[in-house]
């Protein structure tokens, strides 16, 4: 039975996102891309706008798992505040289209797409390009994060516990 899974680098200029299907041993990739804001535009503005692309992608694609990164402490406080109102909005919405939910840390997402939870940016798109079969390594960075997110989520029981 095919299962889809949407994977989401949560951010509050870009929100990464990608959406995998597995059939079997066959993983196709669907889609990726981010969702961008206007650094013009007031924060209550650009949670919306996160969430309406959002519950856009979830109607279209009807995934059954969302996986989301968790976020790790961020020097500058402010924005870490700030990604994690993102990272809010994207929870209700998972929560408001009643899929199940789970998270992992970037040291797990690493160590389930490439053997190691420090593998830099580019190895984590080089494994997500061959894994997914892609013809190019997918950009942007937060895309591929997302790609690698749900990637991990399926094969969560690569994924060490921390």
């Amino acid at each position: 039975m095919a299962k889809i899974i949407l994977g989401i680098d949560p951010g509050i200029a870009d929100t990464g996102y990608g959406v995998i299907k597995s059939e079997g041993s066959k993983l196709t990739c669907l889609t990726y891309g981010t969702i961008k804001t206007s650094p013009q535009a007031d924060l209550i503005t650009r949670l919306e706008v996160l969430h309406a692309e959002l519950d856009k992608i979830i109607k279209k694609y009807q995934p059954d798992l969302a996986a989301i990164e968790q976020l790790f402490f961020n020097k500058n406080v402010r924005t870490a505040l700030i990604v994690g109102q993102a990272r809010g909005v994207v929870l209700l919405t998972l929560k408001q289209n009643k899929l199940m939910i789970t998270d992992y840390t970037p040291s797990q997402v690493k160590q389930a797409v490439s053997a190691y939870g420090q593998a830099s940016k580019k190895q984590v798109q080089k494994m997500v390009k061959l894994i997914l079969q892609l013809k190019e390594l997918p950009q942007p960075d937060d895309a591929a994060d997302a790609l690698a997110i749900a990637i991990c989520a399926l094969n969560c029981r690569l994924c060490p516990k921390n």
